[in-house]
């Protein structure tokens, strides 16, 4: 399976799918998936700009609207996790993860999905200690606080990810795993990062919990962003055993190193996004205690036993399917020739994926509710790091190639 993995999408997607066609073409190979780790930038019209956190200057409808109207359609695959520039409230609509626009998957907040039988784990994000352990309790408008705090990770969707057992093949996160500078070059990573030495060096620069992630989870693959270059890394979880390769990668611009392709050994296609039915087991375990304040939230032992929590989530699967709900729309695609700008901001609504999901799994709709508390149900049968300062590409450390293309050089 040939996977192409980008660094921050940033609305660009016409650019970057330009970008794929031409590696085909040159290359005569097929791309069979797309990977984007972060600020992609779902903006599905003005409205949304009022949820996406970036300067004034920065703000533009880009084209995925395009993609999500239909005008467009992706030409591969797409599953992509969240950043630190989002329009948040599309986001939130698909916590429990979706189909943003046909045939481009949201990952959600954090969780796991297969591509055929590959797996594929992520956490949406960036890691911020003041707001970790409080719930997620930001809504839509938000104020000048929430806009920032909706993205920051929070304890409840890594402990969820702490309880996956069975193998993952590919991680995706925003920020890099705090250390991860340890196993790559960082000494050439200075010298066109100067500002980063500071912070590797009190061993700051990046997320704690993408690094206990990754102790636990040993990916062989691991990507990531936000940072504006690439890096690489191989880290080697113990002697002779199993070793993650660790990759960065930029955003869409000329000269830059934002795209890679990888090709991951599979069962032969077709291919398509299907539930992990672990992930769902855990999910199913864990959502009767879904923080949603802003208290200091202690996770404790859940009254679901996970084993048969899972025969359970078999049996459903079984009846209804692995396959996710078919896309829809819940608000009015952007229309270049009429602004939408004066009308009323009706919050975030239910999304019809979302409930499917939760039909799926027998759960209640929680994100309506933040105070309170749930009760279970019974079985059924630190720093923001900003993100626009202007990154300088770093060479290649090790067999990881540059898959930087023209397309995006030359429409720029």
């Amino acid at each position: 399976m040939k996977i192409a993995v980008e660094g921050c999408m940033h609305g660009d997607l016409d650019k970057v799918y330009e970008t794929i066609k031409y590696i085909e073409n040159t290359r005569n190979i097929k791309i069979d998936l797309l990977l984007c780790c972060g600020d992609f930038q779902a903006i599905r019209n003005e409205k949304d700009m009022e949820s996406l956190n970036v300067p004034p200057k920065y703000k533009e409808m880009k084209s995925f609207w395009k993609y999500y109207s239909g005008q467009e359609v992706a030409p591969v695959p797409t599953i992509f996790i969240g950043g630190n520039h989002e329009a948040s409230n599309y986001l939130l609509e698909l916590y429990y993860g979706g189909w943003a626009a046909p045939n481009i998957y949201f990952l959600r907040f954090a969780g796991v999905v297969k591509f055929g039988n590959i797996r594929i784990g992520g956490l949406s994000g960036i890691y911020n200690a003041r707001h970790y352990h409080l719930g997620h309790h930001e809504r839509p408008p938000y104020n000048d606080n929430t806009i920032r705090s909706v993205y920051h990770v929070r304890e409840y969707d890594v402990h969820k990810l702490m309880q996956v057992e069975e193998p993952i093949d590919i991680f995706l996160s925003h920020d890099w795993p705090l250390g991860i500078t340890d196993y790559g070059n960082w000494k050439q990573l200075i010298r066109h990062k100067k500002h980063f030495e500071d912070e590797i060096q009190q061993e700051t620069l990046g997320s704690k919990p993408a690094a206990q992630l990754l102790e636990k989870l040993k990916p062989p693959y691991w990507f990531s962003a936000h940072l504006h270059c690439k890096f690489t890394a191989l880290v080697q979880h113990e002697e002779g055993g199993q070793a993650t390769k660790f990759l960065a990668l930029d955003k869409c611009l000329p000269g830059r190193k934002f795209l890679h392709i990888v090709d991951i050994e599979s069962d032969p296609g077709p291919y398509e996004v299907q539930y992990d039915e672990e992930w769902l087991a855990i999910t199913r375990k864990f959502n009767c205690v879904f923080p949603l304040t802003t208290d200091v939230e202690t996770l404790g032992v859940t009254p679901l036993d996970m084993q048969d929590c899972r025969k359970w989530v078999n049996s459903r699967l079984e009846e209804k399917g692995a396959k996710p709900c078919e896309f829809s729309q819940t608000v009015p695609p952007y229309n270049p020739s009429h602004s939408v700008s004066n009308t009323t901001f009706s919050g975030s609504p239910h999304n019809p994926q979302t409930l499917s999901f939760l039909e799926l799994l027998d759960l209640p709709y929680v994100l309506d509710n933040v105070s309170g508390s749930r009760d279970c149900p019974a079985p059924a049968s630190s720093t923001q790091r900003g993100d626009y300062s202007e990154g300088i590409p770093i060479e290649d450390e090790d067999e990881l190639e540059d898959d930087s293309a023209e397309p995006c050089n030359k429409n720029q």
